[in-house]
């Protein structure tokens, strides 16, 4: 299994999927493990750990002129946490999670407290950052095999529905590509909840005017020229690399290893913010928010901002998927997790179908941690992913 460039690296990870796929669902059915299939995940570890390292970082070549330097501690943890897992079961791996995080077990315990004997209605969780740990690249932030089976458990014993709402795109590539958890047991949403496909196997989109997906194929078309000369093409490759989701595109412009220099990555969105101005001079079609490493440029809704126009949030999705999917939380009691500033509107949204709501964030940040305690009562933090996923996990076998 070679692995010399960044395409076959993106390739070797997504070759792990149906591996995944298979085991977590053998396992959550009978706690079965296919040998040969846990050997795919050993061999792929292997072939990655191989690669050259350059200042803790591995060397791969993004075209045949040029190397990069790249991150992919998220790819050989989770590979690691996967094969510790089920070669060693369940017990040892807590053990292995309780000695890797300082704060695990007592965050843990309170957790369990907080969600102690309650089965909720609905539960809608951010994905990265809060039941997923964070990757360098959305292309190989592969779903890992343990944690498909902690949320497979808890969707199916302890929720009566559970949407996955993410701000990346459902497919090519998107949520549904890289995600492992067995059929049936959640619905995805994507694009802040502009599109899903739900436990049934059905998709559905929130209706947007031909007028405006006109002028965002326009502006996906102009960025996919950008990105093709050799000066902008690393923004395609790192990070969030170029996401066309449903009313809305993400171009990244830095990783959270910094591997563009600053220099270059201001004036990639220099270059970005001119085509908008130029495709949209009177602000009616988009709204542009600069998160530091992506630049989301996103279609605009009716609401109260600027010529009564607004873009679209994970509040406006949570409303849209309520009524399509019939999440009913009117009813609750309703679980939603997050960890950015950009989830509290999934929170607020829920608060105001009922105050039986009940939330959890994965943050240090304390910023957000108060906005958070503003808005529902019923709150807890913990700081990393996998404390949330075994507090679901633990909760759901109780």
């Amino acid at each position: 299994m070679v692995t010399s460039t960044l395409k076959q690296f993106i390739n070797v990870m997504r070759d792990t999927i149906p591996t995944r796929k298979i085991l977590a669902r053998d396992y959550l059915m009978n706690y079965k493990v296919d040998p040969n299939r846990l050997q795919h995940l050993q061999r792929t570890f292997q072939a990655i750990e191989q690669i050259p390292n350059q200042s803790g970082r591995k060397l791969l070549q993004l075209n045949k002129d040029k190397t990069i330097e790249v991150d992919v501690n998220y790819e050989l943890e989770e590979l690691k946490k996967d094969i510790w897992f089920f070669e060693k079961g369940e017990e040892a791996f807590i053990q292995h999670l309780k000695a890797s995080y300082k704060l695990y077990e007592v965050q843990l315990a309170e957790g369990l407290k907080f969600l102690e004997g309650i089965n909720f209605n609905a539960f809608i969780t951010d994905r990265d950052g809060t039941v997923n740990n964070y990757c360098g690249r959305y292309s190989t932030s592969v779903q890992s095999a343990y944690n498909a089976i902690f949320i497979g458990r808890f969707a199916a014993k302890r929720a009566n529905n559970m949407v996955l709402l993410t701000s990346a795109p459902l497919m090519e590539p998107g949520l549904l590509d890289i995600s492992v958890i067995p059929e049936k047991l959640i619905h995805f949403a994507a694009s802040k909840g502009r599109e899903y496909f739900d436990k049934e196997g059905l998709f559905g989109y929130f209706p947007i005017e031909k007028e405006k997906q006109d002028k965002l194929d326009e502006l996906n078309a102009e960025i996919r020229k950008l990105i093709k000369k050799e000066k902008y093409e690393i923004f395609a490759r790192i990070g969030s690399g170029l996401q066309e989701k449903f009313g809305q595109t993400t171009i990244a412009r830095q990783d959270v290893n910094q591997t563009v220099d600053d220099e270059k990555s201001e004036t990639f969105l220099g270059k970005v913010k001119e085509l908008v101005d130029r495709l949209d001079p009177d602000n009616q079609y988009f709204r542009i928010e600069d998160t530091g490493l992506d630049i989301e440029i996103i279609l605009t809704i009716s609401g109260e901002g600027q010529q009564g126009l607004k873009d679209f949030d994970k509040g406006d999705g949570v409303r849209f998927l309520n009524e399509r999917l019939k999440l009913n939380l009117e009813k609750g009691p309703n679980l939603i997790c997050g960890d950015t500033h950009s989830d509290l509107a999934m929170l607020e949204t829920a608060m105001d179908f009922t105050d039986d709501t009940y939330t959890v964030f994965v943050s240090r940040d304390n910023e957000l941690k108060n906005k958070v305690r503003e808005i529902c009562p019923n709150h807890y933090f913990t700081d990393k992913p996998d404390t949330l996923i075994s507090m679901l996990n633990q909760t759901a076998l109780k």
